[in-house]
């Protein structure tokens, strides 16, 4: 950057920095975060990357870095930025790299009518989730699907996957959107399908995993008992995406996106469209454009898969516990949240009514109770927000505003957030020592290897209870519940 973005900061007072808009920036950028936690995460990568989009064209509001935010693709991870579909001739920007290669990673929380007192033997339990619900880079032990049965799962989504076998019909009414994206012709490769094919029930490797938690603190008694949460209840977390084919469609269209533009100054331009881009990793489309309807219906489409892929896995899981536990529909449904996608939202900005683009790259959906898109069982206590920390710390739920929609485009934090990168970790952390000290600790431990557990260690990670302090402080969501691990499977 030509200018020392620091020279622009603003204390807002409520929780957040405000980057003021200085150079090619439409609009200002906001980070969650407090002095400490700037000073304590200093990577100056992220904050401008987020400058970088806050220059996209359409973009309305602010570009927001969530607590958790860290260096990405293109965008932050932890991004949130909305682009105006009224911009211009053809709407205002849609890019694959404010989304991500992992469309539509997101948690599914199962919550169970058990306790850790009820697992005869958790070292058996752990063994068998470990070898039922394959994780890991390969894909290998996807289930058995025809070509038209992924037709059908990136058409219909979770409701296609229950259809197929995997999930019951009352889940679908605790998923995001249904566990359904409207798509119609999307553009998929052949590669990308066939990576899908045998992708199906699978974790995935990096930061994916399957834990089972019990309920610890609880923090909002009222919302957690509307919930069906209780002290120290079993529940699980899942956290998978759309696996290979997902990356595929981003990768197809990234690549075709790029080339159209070419250098011009310190930035990329395309003269067809008289769009600018700071940083080409953030090639986008007008929303209207035909290369900009392609990639959101392929997004969709990978998006509908990764609902289905979630469903699928719970469907493993819950056929372990029958084993183990003698539970299965016991295992229910609490929410399912995305944070890498884009969809098109209705929200106030400015004191004007938008219909825009919201990207959310490592950023969940925290909609308020009174959100016409919310069931009826969350009308009174805002929606769900599933936060994963790490395996050795804990994780926690949250929920959106009782009312009135957050002023982040109705948007929260994913996670805890890396503070170390992944190359950095590895040369860094033991991984197998650490997978000792954590089962000294009663948290049973399976994992491909011992770099996926240095890459995946606490101190990898900023403080999750952090995180949520600020998101909280920040008027985003409130904690209901902070989960303890008892066993994770990773990739």
């Amino acid at each position: 950057m030509a200018e020392d973005w620091r020279q622009h900061l603003s204390h807002e007072g409520d929780g957040t920095i405000r980057i003021k808009a200085h150079g090619k920036m439409k609009v200002d950028a906001r980070l969650v975060t407090d002095e400490k936690h700037m000073e304590l995460h200093a990577d100056d990568r992220g904050p401008e990357q987020l400058i970088n989009a806050a220059s996209l064209p359409g973009i309305v509001g602010e570009a927001w870095g969530m607590a958790d935010w860290h260096f990405g693709y293109g965008l932050p991870i932890g991004g949130v930025v909305a682009t105006d579909t009224e911009f211009g001739d053809f709407g205002g920007a849609i890019s694959p790299g404010g989304v991500g290669f992992d469309i539509n990673c997101g948690v599914r929380m199962l919550a169970l009518d058990a306790t850790a007192q009820d697992i005869p033997n958790l070292k058996k339990l752990a063994g068998r989730l470990a070898g039922r619900i394959p994780a890991g880079a390969s894909g290998k032990g996807g289930l058995d699907i025809t070509s038209s049965d992924l037709e059908q799962l990136i058409q219909g989504g979770a409701p296609a996957a229950v259809e197929l076998g995997y999930g019951f019909d009352e889940d679908l009414n605790h998923l995001e959107s249904g566990g359904f994206l409207e798509t119609e012709n999307a553009d998929i490769s052949i590669r990308a399908k066939e990576r899908g094919l045998r992708a199906l029930g699978t974790l995935g490797s990096g930061n994916h995993f399957l834990e089972l938690q019990t309920v610890g603190e609880t923090v909002d008694a009222q919302t957690a008992e509307q919930w069906g949460l209780y002290d120290g209840q079993l529940v699980a977390m899942i956290h998978s995406g759309s696996r290979g084919l997902g990356h595929q469609v981003c990768s197809d269209h990234v690549r075709s996106l790029e080339r159209r533009y070419k250098q011009r100054g310190n930035g990329w331009y395309d003269p067809e469209w008289d769009f600018e881009i700071a940083d080409r990793q953030l090639a986008a489309a007008p929303f209207y454009s035909s290369e900009g309807q392609s990639y959101f219906d392929a997004m969709n489409a990978a998006a509908n898969f990764a609902f289905a892929n979630r469903s699928a896995l719970s469907h493993r899981l819950r056929e372990v516990l029958r084993l183990e536990l003698g539970v299965d529909g016991e295992a229910r449904t609490l929410y399912d949240v995305a944070h890498n996608i884009a969809k098109v939202e209705e929200h106030h900005i400015h004191d004007k009514n938008c219909k825009c683009v919201v990207h959310r790259k490592g950023a969940t959906r925290a909609y308020s109770g009174d959100s016409p898109h919310l069931y009826s069982r969350y009308k009174s206590t805002g929606q769900p927000v599933l936060i994963p920390g790490d395996m050795g710390t804990g994780s926690w739920v949250m929920a959106g505003p009782k009312s009135g929609q957050n002023i982040a485009f109705g948007s929260s934090c994913h996670g805890a957030g890396r503070a170390l990168s992944r190359t950095k970790a590895k040369k860094t952390i033991d991984g197998s020592a650490l997978k000792r000290e954590l089962e000294e600790r009663g948290i049973r431990i399976h994992a491909s290897t011992p770099n996926v557990l240095s890459e995946e260690a606490p101190d990898a990670y900023k403080d999750v209870d952090e995180v949520i302090k600020l998101t909280e402080n920040a008027g985003l969501a409130r904690p209901v519940v902070r989960l303890n691990p008892l066993a994770v499977i990773k990739g």
